[in-house]
């Protein structure tokens, strides 16, 4: 019997992405930053369960992933699957993130209002910050109402470069 969860790991030029999927779509996402093994184990934690490395299943979000870094991908159809992610306004903001159009930027603000909560700009920007899917939930379009680009974990030169990308800066 494999696990519920499959991962692979695809090369970007941001490095490794680790990409974790369950049967119902991507639960998670990690740049390789910490070595193959350790992302993984964090990624264990993160979805409660062992994770079969051998990547089924996801040929289809790995051809998504490469065509969006050669610039030939402005959404993607790869499903998401937040079943992880705590219920309410954490889960409505990923939700409102996710609909976020390719190249285009909104403000932690803008985001909570959408979300339901208009004066919930850091409580959204804290939400953001424990995305577990990144790219397929682009939190990198979403800046502070400065306009300024902060957070992104601690990879704002990553933040920047995918806006860059995407043409949004």
């Amino acid at each position: 019997m494999t696990a519920p969860f499959s991962a692979t790991s695809i090369s970007t030029p941001l490095g490794e992405l680790i990409v974790v999927a369950s049967p119902s779509g991507v639960v998670a996402t990690a740049f390789d930053d910490d070595g193959y093994d350790v992302e993984l184990e964090r990624l264990e934690d993160t979805v409660g369960g062992a994770i079969d490395r051998r990547g089924h299943g996801l040929a289809f979000t790995e051809r998504e992933i490469d065509r969006y870094f050669r610039g030939t991908l402005r959404t993607f159809s790869t499903q998401v699957d937040l079943a992880l992610v705590s219920p309410g306004f954490p889960r409505r903001v990923l939700e409102e993130t996710a609909r976020i159009p390719f190249g285009e930027l909104v403000t932690y603000g803008d985001v909570a209002a959408a979300a339901g909560v208009p004066r919930g700009g850091r409580a959204a920007g804290n939400a953001l910050n424990r995305c577990p899917i990144e790219l397929f939930v682009p939190c990198h379009r979403v800046v502070h109402a400065s306009g300024s680009i902060r957070g992104y974990g601690r990879h704002e030169d990553r933040k920047r470069w995918l806006l860059r990308h995407e043409g949004a800066i």
